[in-house]
């Protein structure tokens, strides 16, 4: 597996059937009120940064990062099934690092489910560390808050 990491956009055609799988699971598991993630539409703003993982042209794995005042929140961390356990996931959360410290952001966050234990250890292993709700978001049993400091 020869894994590039492009900007992309969430129309494209692969990216929007690997968003309405990683939607449709988060549906699965979470209530409405406990799910955050952003439409499709809402990935093609113009502070959203929106990345694929590509192997051999099929996309395998995407991540957003929306700014905000004083930092840029992950959003829509997904790698398709068949691509699992390969780095994918860990290569694209790196690759929206280097964009945020191109622009100087100095603070990552994120918002995940608590039952999404993979993703709070690959989370963990690129240096993340638990935090307290930030932004808008309230505390709720369904939802572990993340961040890495870029400094």
């Amino acid at each position: 597996m020869t894994v590039t990491i492009r900007a992309g956009s969430p129309h494209e055609p692969q990216a929007k059937t690997l968003l309405k799988q990683s939607q449709r699971h988060m549906r699965d598991l979470f209530s409405a009120e406990d799910n955050h993630y952003l439409s499709i539409d809402a990935l093609c703003d113009e502070d959203v940064t929106f990345l694929l993982a590509e192997d051999a042209g099929e996309i395998v794995g995407c991540v957003a990062m929306k700014r905000m005042a004083g930092y840029g929140e992950v959003k829509s961390l997904f790698t398709a099934p068949r691509a699992r356990g390969q780095g994918i996931a860990a290569m694209l959360v790196t690759r929206l690092e280097a964009v945020a410290r191109d622009e100087g952001l100095p603070l990552l966050r994120l918002e995940t489910g608590d039952l999404l234990h993979e993703a709070h250890r690959l989370y963990a292993r690129q240096g993340f560390g638990l935090c307290e709700p930030f932004g808008s978001y309230a505390a709720s049993p369904a939802s572990i808050f993340m961040e890495k400091r870029l400094a």
